[in-house]
């Protein structure tokens, strides 16, 4: 994956475009939401690179997939996908929708928490809100699983896989677009905290994070 800062591409599906038609039909909200993710400041943990959407939810869509990476370490991934739909979507309440989903390696004792669901979703929300973000239609669910090794892999420490999956509608400004910078950004805030690091300044200081993973298990 490339460093975060690096520049995403213009194509709505990932590629370069390389000759320039693409951008003539796409409507100018959608291509003010892709500066926006290009704007995007993020942690130099994150390792992002763009990834071909889904091509039936919505007639343009963009999405990324991203890594929190320490050392030689994957901490947790995730994948961003923008959709956009001009004509607006009832269920969206909104002409854009962001649907994520995020997921690290918890702990084997972190899991027996019953209130880890709640505390993750609380992470999505909270992350939003932390950046003064205004979306509506929020969704999504929390899952975890556990898997214990026998016979030739049973040198393998058993372990519990967290996920999240989620959707919500980001409000847009005055322009038709979404502040997609901050949403990336606080998409980027909640990779991080799911993986365990430490809050990256003063305002996050209140943040609860999940203890780090112990270092790479037994293939």
């Amino acid at each position: 994956m490339a460093p975060a800062q690096e520049q995403f591409s213009d194509r709505p599906d990932g590629a370069d475009d390389k000759d320039g038609a693409e951008g003539d039909s796409t409507p100018p909200a959608f291509r003010s939401a892709l500066d926006g993710l290009r704007s995007a400041r993020l942690r130099p943990e994150l390792e992002v690179e763009p990834t071909h959407p889904p091509k039936r939810l919505a007639p343009y869509a963009y999405a990324l997939e991203a890594a929190v990476v320490q050392g030689e370490e994957d901490l947790a991934d995730g994948r961003l996908v923008l959709l956009h739909d001009p004509d607006g979507h009832e269920g969206w309440h909104g002409t854009f929708r962001l649907v994520t989903l995020v997921r690290a390696e918890l702990e084997p004792e972190m899991a027996s928490d019953p209130l880890l669901p709640e505390v993750c979703w609380s992470w999505l929300t909270g992350a939003l809100e932390a950046r003064g973000l205004s979306y509506g239609a929020a969704g999504g669910t929390v899952t975890l699983a556990g898997s214990h090794y026998f016979g030739a892999l049973g040198a393998r420490r058993p372990a519990t896989q967290i996920e999240i999956r989620a959707s919500w509608t980001p409000r847009e400004s005055r322009g038709g677009a979404p502040d997609t910078a901050a949403h990336l950004m606080a998409w980027g805030d909640l990779l991080c905290q799911i993986a365990g690091l430490p809050p990256s300044g003063p305002a996050d200081a209140a943040v609860v994070t999940l203890p780090q993973r112990r270092g790479p298990q037994v293939p």
